[in-house]
């Protein structure tokens, strides 16, 4: 088992949904159960992914939980790229949360690599 909170790539990906749930709140009403919604499920995905991988018994689970996490930060960079593509943030919303996503996977590339399953 690992202690999820003392990993760089979960705190960093709480600080990720703190950031998608405050850019949310400027999205547009009709999107409260579109877009919104599903920027917001993606961004809890991946700490929470985390820290359920960090609880399971085998480094091989823990990777596994790696996987989901890494999928949903695809999921949410797409999901910025739609809302750039709406309007609804600018080029350059896009590109600093897109560089902050990108660090969380590779973050989450070098932690897979260093399990041994």
């Amino acid at each position: 088992m690992h202690n999820f909170k003392d990993l760089k790539v979960w705190i960093a990906g709480i600080g990720m949904c703190k950031e998608i749930f405050q850019l949310t709140k400027a999205f547009p009403d009709e999107e409260k159960f579109g877009l919104t919604s599903q920027m917001k499920r993606a961004a809890i995905s991946i700490p929470s992914n985390i820290a359920e991988g960090c609880g399971r018994k085998s480094n091989k689970e823990f990777y596994q939980f790696l996987n989901v996490a890494l999928g949903s930060s695809f999921e949410l960079e797409t999901q910025l790229i739609i809302a750039y593509e709406f309007a609804y943030i600018t080029q350059q919303t896009l590109g600093e949360k897109g560089a902050l996503i990108t660090e969380i996977q590779k973050m989450i590339y070098g932690l897979q690599k260093s399990l041994t399953v």
